[in-house]
């Protein structure tokens, strides 16, 4: 039998570390998040490989280096609010539970809705609101956000998203413009003014209901 524990420690030596992810609360958590209980059962025994892993229904979890790469860009200090956006089977709300005071957590699929719900409870994370809705549109009753992750590549971010964030908020997003190249983008709001900067390069999977419509002009 796989040694999940054992599996989960190498990525974190092998995958986390040695691409520029110092912060300590950051590799902390996912040191301590059982990756192989978020996925379907055939695909355990690859729950920790560095790739994109697929869900079904068009949804996929994050590589574990992207996701922490990106989750370390929103500098947690542990008492922010964070709307996770397209949580789909709740690993990413689960990682981000242990860095944030509160998890929103918005999913639009209601099968990958109960998975996540599922998965809270087995593993007593008490400290996540799951919500369903429409991705693209956040969730603006339990806003304003201190940080707001989107879970995929987006072709845009769409302003209503961005407006959810609390005044010195910041957003998390890998956006995959015509150049087909997916660029981690940093969105931070100052009162009224709303700034934006590329990270990193990454390959993420797209998100569900991003398609181009009008979105935000920095």
């Amino acid at each position: 039998m796989m040694n999940y524990a054992a599996a989960r420690h190498n990525m974190v030596e092998n995958q986390i570390r040695t691409n520029r992810v110092t912060d300590p609360a950051v590799i902390k958590a996912m040191d301590s998040v059982p990756r192989e209980v978020f996925v379907p059962v055939q695909l355990r025994g690859v729950a920790y490989v560095d790739e994109n892993l697929d869900l079904g229904n068009g949804r996929s979890l994050m590589a574990p280096m992207r996701f922490a790469r990106l989750i370390q860009a929103a500098e947690l200090t542990g008492s922010e609010v964070v709307l996770d956006v397209g949580c789909a089977s709740g690993y990413s709300a689960a990682v981000l539970s242990r860095l944030a005071s509160t998890v929103v957590a918005l999913e639009s699929d209601a099968e990958l809705s109960a998975q996540a719900t599922s998965r809270f409870s087995e593993l007593a994370v008490d400290n996540v609101a799951l919500v369903s809705g429409a991705l693209a549109a956040g969730d603006a009753a339990h806003g304003p956000y201190d940080v707001i992750v989107v879970e995929g590549s987006v072709s845009e971010i769409p302003e209503v998203l961005v407006k959810q964030l609390a005044d010195g908020g910041r957003l998390l997003a890998v956006v995959c413009g015509e150049s087909g190249i997916g660029r981690a983008t940093l969105v931070l709001r100052t009162g009224d003014v709303f700034s934006s900067r590329a990270l990193f390069d990454t390959a993420v999977a797209p998100l569900p209901g991003f398609q181009a419509k009008p979105g935000f002009v920095f």
